[in-house]
C-alpha cells in the first residue's frame, strides 16, 4: 500500500498555491476562479467573495502568463525605431517605458537599422506579440505606411505627420526648427550655409529641406548648399572635408550626432569653431552641451514624446479616441559652436 506523504499546501508554505487548490477551497470550478480573478461580472457576488476569501487564505498569486492568455492581452507594447544607437530614440524609449510601467505595461524594442523593408516586417511581427505598437520616426514611404497602419492597429506614430491617416501622431515642427537656426545664424551675419542632410527616406529630413528652401526664397542674398550625409556620428566625422571644401561659414547638421562627429574631425584638423565655421545640431541630446565647443541646437522634448505616445496608446487600448495630431515646437539653445561670420573665408584646400 502506498501513502501520499506530501504536506498540504498552507498559507506561508514554500510551494505556491494553485488555481485548483483555490477552486477546491472555495467549492467551485477552476473556470469560476478564473472569471473572478479576471474581474468578470458573470459570477454571483456570494460565490465571488468565497473565491476571494480562498485566494487570501492560500495567498494565491495568479500566473501572469495564464491571465494574459485568458484575457487575450500580454500587457506589453512594442516600440520600433530606425536606430537605437541614436540618443534621441533612447530618450523616447525611456519616456514610453516609464509611463507604461505605471500602468503595468512593459515595452519591447525593435531596431530596423534604417532598413525600410525590415521596418515594415518588424512592425508586423512586433504587433503579433504585443497589445499595441509605437512607430518612432518610421522611414517607409507614406503609401506603405498607409497600408500598414490598419494591420498593426492600435498604433501611435512619432515624428511623422500623417495628415488624415487613421492613427494618432506626435510630430516635431522641424521646418520651424530649422528656420529658427537659420534666423540665429543670419543674425550673426552668415550668408553662406551648408546643410548636412540626413537619411533620404527620413520625412523629417525633407521637412528641414523645405524649411531651408523657404528661407532661401525670402533671402535672395544667401546661399544654402546641401550635402547628403546621414544620421550617425561617423557620418558627421566623414563630412568634414566636404564642409571645408565648400567654403560655407555656417553648417546645419541633420542632428546632434552628425554635428558632434563633425566637431571631432574639425578639432583634429585644427579648424577653429566658431572662428572658421559655425556648427549647429538638432535634438539637444545630452552630448550636445558637453561637446567641444558646446553645441548650438534645437531642443526637442524627447522623453515627453515618449510619455505622450503612451498616453495616447493607453487611450486607444481603453477604447478611446485620442487627438490625432499633436505638434511640438523645438526650442533654440544657443551655445558656443556658433559665432559671428569670419571676415574672409574661402575653401580650405587639401584638408
Amino acid at each position: 500500500m502506498t501513502r501520499d506523504t506530501s504536506a498540504p499546501t498552507t498559507p506561508g508554505a514554500s510551494t505556491p498555491a494553485t488555481i485548483a487548490q483555490v477552486a477546491t477551497a472555495a467549492g467551485v470550478s477552476r473556470a469560476t476562479v478564473s472569471r473572478v480573478m479576471n474581474g468578470r461580472a458573470t459570477v454571483a457576488p456570494v460565490i465571488a467573495e468565497r473565491v476571494r476569501q480562498a485566494v487570501r487564505d492560500l495567498d494565491y498569486t495568479p500566473s501572469t502568463v495564464a491571465r494574459s492568455l485568458s484575457l487575450g492581452r500580454t500587457n506589453t507594447v512594442a516600440l520600433v525605431v530606425p536606430d537605437l544607437a541614436n540618443p534621441m530614440f533612447q530618450q523616447v524609449l525611456r519616456g514610453v517605458t516609464q509611463a507604461a510601467a505605471v500602468d503595468g505595461y512593459r515595452v519591447l524594442v525593435a531596431d530596423s537599422a534604417e532598413n525600410v523593408d525590415e521596418e515594415r516586417l518588424l512592425a508586423i511581427e512586433a504587433r503579433m506579440r504585443c497589445d499595441a505598437l509605437v512607430l518612432c520616426a518610421p522611414r517607409m514611404p507614406i503609401a506603405q505606411l498607409t497600408e500598414l497602419l490598419p494591420r498593426v492597429s492600435p498604433t501611435v506614430v512619432i515624428n511623422r505627420d500623417l495628415g488624415a491617416l487613421a492613427a494618432p501622431a506626435l510630430s516635431i515642427d522641424y521646418a520651424s526648427g530649422i528656420k529658427g537656426l537659420m534666423a540665429h545664424l543670419l543674425s550673426l551675419g552668415h550668408t553662406r550655409f551648408l546643410f548636412l542632410g540626413g537619411p533620404e527616406q527620413s520625412a523629417s529630413n525633407q521637412e528641414r529641406i523645405e524649411g531651408l528652401s523657404e528661407i532661401a526664397a525670402s533671402h535672395p542674398g544667401i546661399t544654402i548648399d546641401t550635402v547628403t550625409c546621414g544620421a550617425a556620428i561617423e557620418d558627421g566625422y566623414a563630412a568634414a572635408e566636404a564642409v571645408l571644401s565648400n567654403g560655407a561659414t555656417a553648417v546645419l547638421a541633420f542632428n546632434d550626432l552628425v554635428a558632434v562627429g563633425l566637431l571631432g574631425r574639425l578639432a583634429e584638423l585644427e579648424v577653429p569653431v566658431p572662428g572658421r565655421v559655425s556648427v549647429t545640431g538638432f535634438d539637444d541630446i545630452q552630448f550636445a552641451r558637453f561637446a567641444t565647443p558646446s553645441l548650438t541646437t534645437m531642443s526637442v522634448p524627447q522623453m515627453e514624446l515618449g510619455r505622450q505616445a503612451w498616453a495616447q496608446l493607453r487611450e486607444l487600448l481603453e477604447g478611446g479616441q485620442p487627438e490625432h495630431a499633436v505638434f511640438f515646437r523645438p526650442r533654440l539653445e544657443v551655445r558656443s559652436s556658433t559665432g559671428p561670420v569670419p571676415d574672409a573665408v574661402g575653401p580650405v584646400l587639401g584638408a
